[in-house]
């Protein structure tokens, strides 16, 4: 334990993105496995609100390149498992698009098209690179997620390759989250602003045999993770900064399946000297065997929170970062580095013990989060086995 929480005591900020012409808010980040990329090195891709993909070289943060071509809101950026020169972006343009990193520019490899009406808002890609999925805002009264064949092979239609299916019944909201299974290629979970949190496996035929339980968070979902250590629980957080924590392992048993339940972390968690604005999104840490969850003020100092049956037990903050709401992070564990983006248009690379040589400032691009908060009536019941 004391291993665990010195490890995210010491970080410290190492390298700063430089300032871009036109700062954006960063939204979404992901890091290749791997070296990749025209210089074989290891790869970060952040998402921009102004609907562009950066990518960057991991150790100096430096801009390697960019990408555009999306023409709605960007909701996800994810690098291939097994090819890390391939990096799929989703958007509310009702694409999904496949990009070869070696190459900056706005050609993506593949576009992956979805239905005429299809506004998308999530999207994920399985552990094997064979299934993308991706949920839908609600419209007209319909929400799916929509799959694809995810192997990349030039398609003599000009529309893409056509989807494999949709799943049209499990939810009636947007779909704001979708994440495969980290090590089971046809497992699947999903949560919505309805306040569900379904499971499914994908490998049956139906909508109706893959769903194998419905868990309730009791408001609109905004984070989804898998954790445990066989990655058979699954952390939620929601909008109004609620927390859940379910364990399926119990699906087959009399046990309960809620190991937690936290209505209002902001509330309930105690910060010494400090406050806690917002969660952004829990993380398993392997070694340590233990859920994290991270968390921040809206002037941009992070909290880094034990997650617990007991609650959530605040470890340590790092200081001295952002200057506005953080939006996303990513813990390697290759070497215990961590990167940190958000609304200041700045990404940070910690590691433990470092001293940042740059002199560069924070941004001051501070405004008001554009993430609306949004709720919703909710039944009672909290998660239930597909009967």
């Amino acid at each position: 334990m004391e291993d665990f929480e010195g490890q995210f005591a010491t970080l410290s900020i190492a390298k700063r993105s430089e300032q871009t012409k036109d700062p954006t808010y960063l939204l979404d980040i992901d890091c290749s496995k791997t070296a990749a990329g025209a210089g074989n090195q290891q790869l970060v891709a952040v998402s921009c609100s102004n609907r562009s993909i950066h990518v960057y070289n991991k150790q100096t943060l430096g801009l390697v390149g960019q990408y555009s071509g999306h023409s709605g809101p960007i909701c996800g950026v994810r690098f291939a498992q097994t090819s890390d020169n391939l990096l799929f972006s989703a958007s509310g343009d009702g694409t999904v698009r496949c990009w070869d990193v070696r190459t900056p520019g706005i050609d993506a490899v593949q576009v992956f098209r979805g239905y005429p009406s299809n506004v998308f808002s999530s999207f994920d890609v399985n552990c094997s690179d064979l299934v993308i999925c991706a949920g839908t805002e609600k419209v007209h009264e319909d929400t799916f997620m929509v799959f694809w064949d995810a192997r990349v092979v030039k398609s003599n239609s000009t529309a893409g390759p056509q989807p494999l299916g949709v799943y049209s019944e499990s939810h009636n909201d947007d779909i704001t989250q979708v994440r495969f299974h980290p090590s089971k290629s046809d497992m699947v979970v999903s949560g919505s602003t309805d306040g569900l949190v379904n499971v499914f496996d994908i490998g049956t035929d139906t909508e109706d045999d893959a769903l194998l339980a419905t868990c309730n968070s009791d408001s609109s979902v905004s984070s989804i993770n898998w954790s445990g250590e066989q990655y058979d629980q699954i952390c939620c957080l929601t909008h109004d900064e609620g927390l859940f924590w379910w364990d399926l392992a119990q699906l087959e048993t009399e046990e309960p399946i809620t190991l937690l339940s936290v209505q209002d972390a902001r509330e309930t968690t105690e910060i010494q000297g400090g406050s806690l604005d917002y969660l952004i999104r829990g993380m398993y840490h392997e070694r340590a065997k233990k859920l994290v969850v991270v968390g921040g003020t809206n002037t941009g100092k992070l909290h880094l929170l034990d997650c617990r049956a007991e609650g959530l037990r605040h470890m340590c903050a790092l200081q001295d970062s952002h200057s506005a709401t953080v939006r996303c992070f990513h813990w390697y564990t290759g070497d215990d580095s961590l990167l940190t983006a958000g609304e200041d248009a700045q990404l940070l690379l910690w590691k433990p013990g470092a001293v940042e040589l740059s002199t560069a400032k924070k941004g001051l691009m501070k405004s008001a989060s554009s993430v609306q908060q949004k709720t919703r009536v909710h039944g009672k019941t909290m998660c239930k086995r597909k009967k």
